[in-house]
């Protein structure tokens, strides 16, 4: 399990050219490719093992869509590259997880807990506020994890909510083979090559699971330590 906290999140689905969107809650693409850096695997590495997990991912502060303007020039021409338009998540807080053979998780676990390479949410300008390790759950299905999971909304939050924060959580299940046909996303990933990502689609269940007791604190987190621990 994941917890993805952070000043700003971005997690495309179709975002291409000069306008790049976001999803309400991270795609399975955009997790698994947080995760996938954290092994330490390259871009053209055979995604598929990671691809088979069964996603979900729990909404438990939903943020507020933020929009920003990015501008770039060519690295050898140095010309102006056409102005695009960014979309993002601020102070959004999920509960992310993946379900699978036992061995890969575990090994997934120890990556997240000393990745390889820095983590982002999204995009390279998204740290996490937070660590990710939100545990591993051996004996509990994906659907318990995210139901009984606490509450990991921020403190602030959970002060202005205190009479309005909602009694149920929003979900996202990967569709299992006996569920009814869910939402079709191209959310699938068969490569991370940059220079030729290629996604399938992939069904997807919404629910809602009861709002859990909250965290009793937030630990601190510096985004930056692996590279503080490389010196």
């Amino acid at each position: 399990m994941l917890q993805l906290a952070g000043p700003l999140q971005s997690w495309g689905a179709a975002s291409r050219y000069s306008r790049r969107s976001t999803e309400s809650a991270p795609t399975k693409s955009g997790v698994l490719g947080l995760l996938a850096a954290a092994q330490g695997r390259s871009r053209t590495a055979d995604p598929s093992d990671l691809a088979a997990l069964r996603f979900g991912v729990r909404i438990d502060q939903p943020g507020t869509r933020v929009r920003d303007f990015h501008t770039a020039h060519h690295q050898v021409s140095g010309k102006a590259m056409p102005v695009t338009e960014r979309i993002y998540l601020a102070d959004a807080v999920f509960l992310a997880a993946v379900e699978g053979e036992r061995t890969l998780i575990e090994e997934l676990h120890a990556a997240v807990r000393t990745p390889h390479y820095l983590p982002f949410l999204g995009r390279r300008a998204c740290p996490p506020a937070r660590r990710l390790d939100a545990g591993v759950r051996h004996r509990a299905g994906l659907e318990a994890a995210l139901r009984e999971h606490p509450w990991l909304a921020s403190p602030w939050y959970q002060r202005r909510t205190a009479r309005t924060a909602p009694e149920h959580l929003p979900v996202l299940l990967d569709s299992a083979p006996d569920d009814p046909p869910g939402d079709i996303v191209a959310d699938q990933p068969l490569s991370f090559d940059p220079r030729h990502r290629r996604y399938a689609r992939r069904s997807v269940q919404h629910g809602t699971v009861p709002r859990p007791g909250a965290a009793h604190q937030v630990p601190e987190h510096d985004p930056m330590q692996p590279l503080k621990d490389d010196r």
